[in-house]
């Protein structure tokens, strides 16, 4: 079973992602009774809150979008959890340009320049 948790929005609204194989994990019952304990459709209510994280867990068959100050109970222990155990994959949210605010390079424009040996023409 895998947990995946990705955190996006705030003022950059730069998206992480981490995941964990909980079968892989040492002490795998504890994952797997935590997860049994996440209320998973009854998220907390909160209203919508500009520029703060959102965080959307998916554990099949479950799947939960919370905003940050929802994470509470077990959905922070997950979270935490999952966050304490492996590295976040990085990514730029959908449309972004690349981290210098240029577009990614066509083939042409990377290509090297051809050089015509002096003395003979192109």
């Amino acid at each position: 079973m895998d947990v995946i948790v990705s955190r996006s929005g705030g003022l950059a609204g730069l998206r992480l992602t981490w995941e964990v194989r909980v079968d892989e994990q040492p002490d795998a019952d504890d994952w797997y009774l935590l997860i049994e304990a996440i209320p998973w459709s009854q998220p907390p209510p909160v209203p919508p809150e500009p520029d703060r994280y959102v965080y959307r867990i998916r554990c099949a068959p479950h799947e939960a979008t919370l905003a940050e100050r929802q994470l509470t109970g077990p959905w922070r222990r997950l979270v935490d959890r999952v966050q304490e155990t492996t590295e976040p994959e990085r990514g730029r949210p959908a449309g972004a340009p690349s981290g210098d605010g240029r577009p990614p390079p066509t083939p042409a424009s990377t290509s090297a320049p051809t050089r015509t040996p002096r003395g003979q023409r192109s």
